[in-house]
C-alpha cells in the first residue's frame, strides 16, 4: 500500500502564500503522475493540479497563474506552491497518485 502523506497546510491571510508538500513512499515515484485536490466544506472534491512523469502540468482555471505544482523525484515528493490565497481556497487539500492512493488531507485556511 502506497502512503502518501502531506504536510504544510495552516492559516493564511488573504493574499498570503503557503506551500504544501506531499510525500511518497512509493518505489516507481519517478514514473506517475502526481496531483492535488481539494474539498471545501459542503462541497465535492475538485481538481487542483496534475504533474506528470515528465514534468508537464496541468491546472484548474480556478487556481491558474496562481498556484504551480512541482515535483522532486529524488525526494519522493510532490509540492504545490499556492500564491496570491483567496478565502475560496479554503479547503482540505489532498494529493493521490492517480493510482487508488490518496493522503490524509492537510487543511489550508484562509481568512483575515
Amino acid at each position: 500500500q502506497v502512503q502518501l502523506v502531506e504536510s504544510g497546510g495552516g492559516l493564511v491571510q488573504p493574499g498570503g502564500s503557503l506551500r504544501l508538500s506531499c510525500a511518497a513512499s512509493e518505489s516507481i515515484f519517478s514514473i506517475v503522475n502526481m496531483g492535488w485536490y481539494r474539498q471545501a466544506p459542503g462541497k465535492q472534491r475538485e481538481f487542483v493540479a496534475v504533474i506528470s512523469s515528465d514534468g508537464s502540468t496541468n491546472y484548474a482555471d480556478s487556481v491558474k497563474g496562481r498556484f504551480t505544482i512541482s515535483r522532486d523525484n529524488a525526494k519522493n515528493t510532490v509540492y504545490l506552491q499556492m500564491n496570491s490565497l483567496k478565502p475560496e481556497d479554503a479547503a482540505v487539500y489532498y494529493c493521490c497518485n492517480f493510482r487508488g492512493s490518496w493522503g490524509q488531507g492537510t487543511q489550508v485556511t484562509v481568512s483575515s
